[in-house]
């Protein structure tokens, strides 16, 4: 059998089968197991295609395995505190954690030293957020981003028993959709023609974002535009994902199962009982060597510095980790990104136009060749329709 585009990764609390594993999208086959401790939940990530990582629950450190090995290495990953949250770069570069009321940045240098900053605020000025989404009144339970870059919407879950989306370069909010539950977990499809709900009663809810008939407020009902319901857990759904083509969607809950459902016909096409509630579940791109026995990690994973001074070290080494300050040493106001990829755009165009035009008089050369050439299709054009009326209005 050739190995799978993508594969299913979860975990679970309890940890007595196995910390998290590796299953097939389409048949719930297991692939692969990874043994020793529990993952707390949204802190399972991978890391540049080799590494699995995964933050222990209610301890300081995290726990970390070799992508094509079932057992953890020596090395733990010891944290100053809980992990809250933990995810890394697509490229591989950088590893985050969420830490008390900090985000803890480890970046994989070329020399093969792992560092850390402290990204935090300044007290003493606090920058300014670009939007402010502030329509919830219960807290928020899940937020998840599309994929549109500048463009993308977000879609936020709460208590409130409502999911809102909104417009990440305006901060308006497009669409909120009002429940029977609190909905704890959200997700759009790749294309983001649906966007999926999943309520604390073990419900998960599609919403279809195409429809003609949708109103910026509107109570969630079952109808033939795409508002349907999947039925199956037992508890409040912890965790939802969708492949890349947008029919399949992955559900964990706390009912201790993982469900893998078909979006078009809303049936279950399998189900994995665990031995606790499930904390993370998702559909990634199969790693290139998770199916590769023989094979290693190309770059050694390296010891991660746990202080930022070399003072608190204790060896006089440096670690070569700062902290960033948001805003305290800020001299004038940068443009915001959107801003910023207006000017990239705008360079683009300008180069584009040199390069196909020229500059100065090669300009005015090339715009009346152009003017030639426009003049010369405009009479093929007459002649070819004067041809075909004469042919078709010919006597037989």
């Amino acid at each position: 059998m050739s190995a799978p585009v993508e594969v299913v990764l979860c975990a679970d609390s309890a940890g007595q089968l196995f910390n998290c594993a590796v299953f097939d999208p389409h048949s719930g086959s297991e692939f692969l197991s990874y043994r020793g401790g529990n993952t707390s939940s949204r802190s399972l990530t991978v890391l540049n295609g080799e590494y699995i990582l995964g933050a222990q629950l209610g301890k300081n450190f995290i726990n970390v395995w070799e992508i094509q090995r079932k057992d953890q290495l020596q090395q733990k990953i010891v944290c100053p505190g809980i992990v809250t949250c933990l995810c890394a770069s697509p490229d591989g570069l950088c590893v985050l954690a969420g830490i008390a009321e900090a985000i803890y940045l480890w970046e994989v240098m070329k020399n093969c030293v792992l560092c850390f900053s402290v990204v935090q605020l300044d007290s003493s000025r606090i920058p300014e957020p670009l939007h402010i989404l502030s329509r919830h009144s219960l807290p928020i339970t899940d937020i998840h981003c599309g994929l549109m870059g500048p463009q993308a919407r977000v879609a936020t879950a709460s208590l409130d028993q409502t999911v809102k989306v909104w417009e990440i370069s305006s901060g308006e909010m497009l669409l909120s959709v009002l429940f029977d539950v609190g909905i704890m977990s959200v997700t759009f499809d790749p294309c983001e023609y649906f966007l999926f709900c999943g309520g604390s009663d073990g419900n998960i809810f599609q919403v279809s974002l195409c429809s003609t008939s949708i109103k910026r407020d509107k109570t969630f009902q079952t109808d033939s535009d795409g508002n349907q319901v999947f039925k199956g857990h037992r508890n409040l759904v912890t965790c939802l994902s969708v492949s890349m083509d947008g029919t399949l969607l992955l559900s964990g809950s706390n009912d201790e199962t993982v469900r893998m459902w078909d979006v078009q016909s809303k049936q279950c096409i399998w189900s994995i009982n665990h031995k606790g509630p499930v904390t993370n579940a998702a559909i990634i791109p199969a790693p290139a060597n998770m199916f590769l026995a023989d094979s290693h990690p190309a770059v050694p994973l390296p010891r991660f510095s746990r202080h930022l001074n070399p003072s608190e070290q204790g060896d006089g080494t440096s670690s070569g980790g700062m902290c960033l300050r948001l805003g305290a040493n800020t001299q004038e106001p940068e443009g915001t990104y959107l801003e910023k990829a207006d000017e990239l755009y705008s360079l683009m165009c300008a180069v584009t136009d040199k390069s196909v035009f020229g500059d100065g008089e090669n300009t005015k050369v090339r715009v009346s060749e152009l003017e030639e050439e426009v003049k010369t299709l405009k009479k093929i054009n007459k002649d070819l329709y004067e041809f075909s009326t004469q042919l078709l209005t010919k006597p037989n």
